[in-house]
C-alpha cells in the first residue's frame, strides 16, 4: 500500500493543466467497442482507473496501441467472447467501476455480453438497475448468477424504443445510448444525463455515424444504424480536477493559474467556490486564483445559512463535494454540505475533525462546516484514503497543515488524479511517496 508523507503549510505558486478528464475517458474508450474500425483518443490521462480499462479492453481482444503519451488507437476487430466468461476477466472486471459500460457496446454489436459485479469507491450503494432495466426494454434478457457474482445479457434482436428512466445516472445514459445506436428503430431516451461528458460521448459518436437529437438536453432521440466507423476525438479537461486545484489554492494561501479548463463546461463549479468567498478570475480559457488571507461564506438573502447540495447536471456534481467541505474548514463563516446521491461519502470528515475542523455530521448524507477563518491552522495527522474524492480533500488539508501529515492507500488518489504528487511539488509543495 501506497504511502504520501506531506509536509504542509507552504504556500503554492505557478501553473497547472488539468489532465483528460477521467469519467469522459471511461465512456469514450468503451465506445471504441461498438467498430471494428481504429479509433483513436487523445488526452487521456495516466491514471489507474483508465489504465485497467484500456488493459482490460487488450485482454478481450481489442488491438491496443500506445504512439505518444495521452494518445490511443483502438481497433476492436476481433473480440474474444469466451474471455468474458473467464475468470481473469471476472477478477479484471471487478477491480474496475467503468467495466459495467463495455456492456451496452458488447450488447448492440454482437447480441450478448458479460460483465462482473463491477468494483470503485466505497461510498454507498451504487445500483445498476437503470443500465439493466434500459438493456431489457430494448429487448435483451438479464441474468445474475449469485455463485460467480456476473451479470449477462442476451438479445437476438433489439428494437428502439421509449425509455423514461428512473434516475439520471451518468453511466445508464451512456450504457443505454451505446446500446442505442446499433439497435434498430428510434429509441428516445428521456431523463438522459446531460454532462459534458455525455454530450462528448454524443458527439464522438455522430462523428462514427450514429445519429443522435437533443444533444445537452434531458431527451436524445437516437435513430439506429447497421454499423459505425472509426474517428478521433478529444478528451475535455477534467472538470473535478479544476475544481480540486481551486479549493486547493483558497486553503493552502496560494496564487495558481488553471491552464485551458475549458470553461464553458464547467458549469456551475466557479460560481459555487465564490459561494465561499474564494476569488476567481477567468482570463480567455484559464482561471486565475489570487492569494487569499480570508474569505467568507455567503449566507442566503434571508440571512439562513448556506447549503450547498449535489445535483445532477447543470447543478453541481457529487464529486467534488468532499472538497468542498475541506475548503469550508478555513472560511468564515457556516456552511451545511448535502451530499444526496452516497450514504458513506461524507464519514472520512473525522479525519478532519481530528485535525481541528469544526464539523458536524448531522446524518450519513450532511455535514455542518463551522468555519475556523483561519484563526489556526489545521494540525498534521496520519490518515487513509477512503475513496478517489475524499483522498484529494484529504491530501489537500494536509498541504494546508503545518507539519507533517501521512496518508495511507494513496491507490486510490491514483485511480483519478496523474502524477499528483510530482505536479504539485513543481509549484512548491512538499510530498514525498512512500
Amino acid at each position: 500500500m501506497g504511502t504520501f508523507v506531506v509536509n504542509g503549510g507552504k504556500p503554492l505558486s505557478g501553473t497547472l493543466t488539468p489532465q483528460g478528464a477521467k469519467n469522459e475517458a471511461l465512456q469514450v474508450i468503451c465506445a471504441s467497442l461498438l467498430t471494428d474500425e481504429k479509433v483513436t483518443i487523445r488526452n487521456i490521462p495516466d491514471i489507474r482507473d483508465v489504465t485497467n480499462l484500456i488493459s482490460l479492453l487488450d485482454a478481450m481482444g481489442v488491438v491496443v496501441s500506445n504512439p505518444v503519451k495521452g494518445t490511443y488507437t483502438f481497433q476492436a476487430k476481433d473480440i474474444d467472447l469466451d474471455y468474458l466468461r473467464s475468470d481473469e476477466f471476472r477478477d479484471k472486471g471487478t477491480s474496475l467501476r467503468g467495466s459495467i459500460m463495455v456492456l451496452g457496446p458488447l450488447l448492440a454489436r454482437f447480441g450478448k455480453g458479460y460483465v462482473p459485479a463491477p468494483g470503485g469507491d466505497k461510498i454507498g450503494r451504487r445500483r445498476l438497475d437503470t443500465h439493466f432495466i434500459g438493456f431489457q426494454r430494448l429487448g435483451a434478457s438479464f441474468s445474475y448468477d449469485q455463485a460467480s457474482r456476473l451479470y449477462s445479457v442476451n438479445a437476438p434482436a433489439l428494437q428502439g424504443c421509449y425509455l423514461l428512466l428512473d434516475e439520471a445516472s451518468v453511466t445508464g445514459t451512456a450504457n443505454i445510448l451505446m446500446c442505442a445506436v446499433l439497435t434498430k428503430g428510434t429509441t428516445i431516451i428521456y431523463n438522459a444525463a446531460c454532462e459534458p461528458y455525455i454530450q462528448q460521448l454524443c458527439n464522438m459518436l455522430i462523428r462514427m455515424g450514429a445519429k443522435i437529437d437533443g444533444i445537452g438536453s434531458n431527451l436524445l432521440t437516437v435513430q439506429g444504424t447497421g454499423s459505425l466507423h472509426g474517428c478521433e476525438h478529444i478528451l475535455l479537461p477534467d472538470m473535478i480536477e479544476v475544481g480540486s486545484f481551486i479549493g486547493m489554492a483558497a486553503l493552502t494561501h496560494s496564487e495558481l493559474t488553471l491552464r485551458n479548463v475549458s470553461v464553458e463546461n464547467l458549469g456551475i463549479i466557479p460560481e459555487q467556490f465564490r459561494r465561499l468567498g474564494i476569488e476567481i478570475r477567468q482570463e480567455q480559457d484559464d482561471l486565475y486564483v489570487p492569494r487569499q488571507e480570508h474569505y467568507e461564506i455567503e449566507t442566503f438573502i434571508d440571512g439562513s445559512i448556506m447549503t450547498i447540495a449535489d445535483a445532477p447536471w447543470p447543478g453541481l456534481t457529487p464529486d467534488l463535494l468532499s472538497v468542498f467541505l475541506v475548503v469550508a474548514t478555513q472560511a468564515k463563516g457556516c456552511v451545511l454540505i448535502h451530499q444526496k446521491m452516497f450514504e458513506s461519502r461524507l464519514f472520512f470528515v473525522d479525519k478532519l475533525i481530528d485535525m481541528g475542523a469544526r464539523i458536524i455530521l448531522c446524518d450519513p448524507h450532511r455535514a455542518t462546516v463551522i468555519g475556523i477563518d483561519r484563526q489556526y491552522p489545521l494540525r498534521p495527522t496520519t490518515m487513509s484514503s477512503p475513496d478517489i474524492r475524499a483522498g484529494v480533500a484529504l491530501l489537500i488539508a494536509a498541504l494546508s497543515a503545518e507539519g507533517t501529515s501521512t496518508i495511507h492507500n494513496i491507490e486510490q488518489i491514483d485511480r483519478g488524479y496523474e502524477n499528483i504528487e510530482q505536479r504539485l511539488n513543481n509549484i512548491g509543495a512538499d510530498i514525498t511517496r512512500m
